[in-house]
């Protein structure tokens, strides 16, 4: 590893001598693409000069203790020996997640399809509180959001409903949130104060830019018009500009009537098919390589139930980390981050015990 690490500090060197080339400057394609890859490093360089300074400290405390100093000084450079022991165990530490190979999505946008399952109308309601849930965690990161369909009930929920998340990082952070969750609560039609336990099923997708993968045939695809509705009729549409896309090779049917624009929700459906191919594309490679879906914080299996939501406790707990939190109003409006950042940590703990060549 600090072969590479060593490499990876003299390209970062090699690159800094560039960016300053005016002749570099005046390219701005090349530019951009230098300055992409600067960023790219400058993390893991940091890392890696932190741990060369506390193997310095290390090494000069070591050679100073050799030369038998009284106990007091003693004392002091036993105390620097730990502190730079320390410093070198959490930055190989550290050094060690930054080596990890990167899931290649993980700075692209996503979509996010939720939909109601088991419980009816409280299912329906409970996909309007995940949506806002999400949407708030995005205004939290100061990233954007899209509706791109949706089928609204009398009651304000939603049976389901597809939206797009642009933002630095957005799949990174959101691709654990595939999966089934479950909510158990006194539902408002309730006369009798009875809990009922109901579920939400929410797939993330990464938003994909034009791959092989997922090259779309124009004859294995039929494109459909209709007017758009609403419940309580609302964003009822007079023209025919909501769009319905079928893929004949797996039988995917898109759907969009959120824009006013015929072209528009035909651009948003063609997002989301695209990504619905591009995930089953990934699907099918994930299960021929069983080993690294194991050590994965989950499958991102949309019939895995990942977690439950207990409004009488107040109680949110994540079943694939055993993580429970006594804060449901705060993470139900968006306060995500401490689930978030507990399952990245288990799942980079998980890969890096999986033997992951660094």
């Amino acid at each position: 590893m600090f072969d590479k690490l060593e490499a990876i500090e003299n390209k970062f060197e090699e690159i800094n001598i560039k960016i300053a080339d005016p002749a570099v400057i005046a390219d701005q394609e090349q530019y951009a693409k230098l300055m992409k890859e600067h960023s790219e490093l400058s993390e893991i360089v940091e890392k890696y000069r932190e741990y060369k300074k506390y193997k310095k400290a290390l090494a000069d405390a070591k050679e100073m203790l050799e030369e038998k100093p009284d106990k007091e000084l003693r004392e002091m450079i036993v105390a620097e020996i730990e502190e730079a022991e320390a410093g070198i165990e959490k930055t190989t530490r550290e050094l060690k997640i930054l080596m990890m190979p990167k899931d290649p999505n993980d700075d692209k946008n996503v979509i996010i399809e939720i939909r109601g399952g088991a419980g009816g109308e409280e299912a329906a309601l409970f996909s309007a509180v995940l949506y806002r849930m999400f949407t708030r965690y995005a205004e939290r990161k100061n990233w954007s959001y899209d509706i791109i369909d949706a089928n609204e009930t009398e009651l304000g929920g939603f049976k389901e409903v597809v939206f797009s998340i642009e933002g630095k990082g957005a799949y990174s952070r959101l691709k654990y949130e595939s999966g089934v969750h479950r909510v158990q609560r006194v539902p408002t039609t309730e006369s009798s104060g009875r809990i009922h336990t109901s579920t939400v099923t929410v797939a993330v997708l990464p938003e994909v830019d034009d791959v092989p993968e997922v090259e779309i045939n124009p004859n294995d695809i039929k494109i459909d018009t209709y007017r758009a509705s609403g419940a309580g009729g609302q964003h009822v549409n007079k023209t025919s500009s909501a769009i319905r896309i079928t893929h004949f090779p797996t039988g995917i049917v898109v759907t969009c009537q959120d824009q006013r624009s015929q072209h528009k929700n035909r651009d948003k459906a063609m997002r989301v098919l695209k990504a619905k191919l591009y995930e089953l594309a990934q699907f099918k490679l994930d299960s021929e390589i069983a080993e690294n879906r194991r050590i994965q914080v989950g499958t991102g299996d949309r019939s895995e139930r990942i977690r439950t939501y207990n409004y009488p406790q107040g109680r949110v707990t994540d079943h694939r980390i055993g993580l429970t939190l006594y804060k449901l109003e705060q993470i139900l409006d968006g306060d995500l981050d401490e689930i978030i950042d507990a399952l990245i940590t288990e799942d980079q703990t998980r890969k890096m015990a999986g033997g992951s060549d660094y």
